[in-house]
């Protein structure tokens, strides 16, 4: 669903992401790990469209994002490390406004529905989304990539600041979100995170790909010991 070939990233001598060579299929919650400026958020702008790689490639679908980004941001949705949604609108109004500019028109249940899957609080529908705490407007997020319909969901740092239940709620979403064949893509400094929610790990260094592996049977422990030594 999602494949980086040989994908590079240069800002004038600056070297960000280096030949970066990627596979994320159905199903995959792959979590990149590695200190600021290893290449995490780069490699994800470079899936999103948002900047064009220098050399190779990132697709979507067989589909290069630079190519032909119209095409490809139809099944993206994208959840930051601070969901930007009007303040001054409730959850409904949101999911609503953005559901329509994706192209989607649902009814009032409709939209509850989406918002109730992901675990928001019925109180809360109808209330602005400038009171809400950060672990709802992230749920309100992933509600929006639901009601577009995305397949494949890029996230940067989305735990960062959270509680450990609002973290714990939002691991469990992503998990289950995985299972329903959705193709995953986490930037994260949370390395027991990491190993709860992912399917498949890298940790990156100085924009590569320097470790890639699976999380069945890996411990958090050594996960770590691992990740200390590369950085």
């Amino acid at each position: 669903m999602l494949q980086a070939i040989n994908l590079t990233k240069k800002y004038n001598d600056q070297l960000a992401l280096n030949k970066l060579n990627l596979t994320i299929n159905q199903g995959d919650v792959f979590c990149l790990l590695g200190q600021n400026g290893a290449g995490k958020t780069t490699t994800i702008n470079l899936f999103l469209g948002f900047i064009a790689p220098s050399t190779g490639q990132a697709l979507i679908y067989g589909t290069s994002v630079a190519e032909d980004p119209a095409v490809t941001r139809k099944h993206l949705a994208y959840i930051p490390e601070v969901v930007m949604l009007y303040a001054n609108l409730t959850s409904i109004e949101n999911l609503d406004f953005f559901s329509r500019l994706a192209g989607f028109k649902y009814s009032r249940k409709e939209l509850e529905k989406f918002l109730t899957t992901v675990g928001l609080q019925q109180e809360a529908f109808d209330k602005r989304m400038g009171g809400y705490s950060k672990g709802m407007r992230q749920k309100v997020g992933i509600a929006i990539a639901l009601a577009k319909n995305a397949d494949v969901l890029l996230m940067d740092e989305p735990t960062s600041g959270l509680d450990p239940k609002a973290t714990n709620e939002f691991t469990e979403l992503v998990k289950e979100l995985g299972k329903q064949g959705k193709a995953i893509i986490m930037a994260t400094h949370d390395i027991f995170n990491a190993v709860n929610v992912g399917t498949r790990i890298g940790i990156m260094r100085r924009g590569e790909l320097v470790h890639e592996m699976s999380t069945e049977n890996l411990d958090a422990n050594d996960l770590q010991k691992l990740y200390l030594e590369t950085i």
